[in-house]
């Protein structure tokens, strides 16, 4: 379903919502919105950093990995529109496991996800890089 078939008042990611609302547990359900119901609002005021971002440690802290994948799902489908959301998972060298979000079409894709994981790569190559750099200055390495 894309976003021209919904009615003008129901956005894809309360169309998500509302479907996860009946196949969840209560408790599940309620556990869910407080881990997105921030980044929602976030995403409402136009306030997030960039296109990638990590649920932080202290929303997911002890959250089962099933919520933690649908938190995932509904982040993407508020940040994308799009109802055809997929969680990945690359296994990646120098980090382990990683999992990722994506649309439908690139998750079957083997050459596409090759792509994502050698960026993933890169960039941790790049922060382990500005990490010994800023180490070495004596400045913070919380990057």
């Amino acid at each position: 379903m894309n976003e021209s078939e919904l009615p003008p008042e129901e956005r894809p990611v309360d169309l998500y919502l509302n479907l996860l609302r009946l196949r969840m547990e209560s408790d599940d359900y309620r556990l869910l919105l407080r881990v997105v119901e921030p980044v929602l609002r976030a995403i409402d005021a136009q306030q997030l950093p960039g296109r990638d971002f990590a649920l932080d440690d202290h929303s997911a802290e002890g959250l089962p990995p099933e919520i933690r994948d649908q938190a995932a799902l509904v982040i993407a489908t508020a940040v994308t529109g799009r109802l055809d959301n997929e969680v990945v998972e690359l296994e990646i060298d120098e980090t382990g496991p990683v999992r990722v979000v994506t649309d439908a079409a690139t998750a079957s894709d083997p050459v596409r996800l090759s792509e994502i994981a050698d960026y993933i790569r890169e960039r941790h190559r790049t922060n382990e890089e500005l990490r010994g750099i800023a180490e070495a200055s004596d400045l913070p390495t919380d990057l």
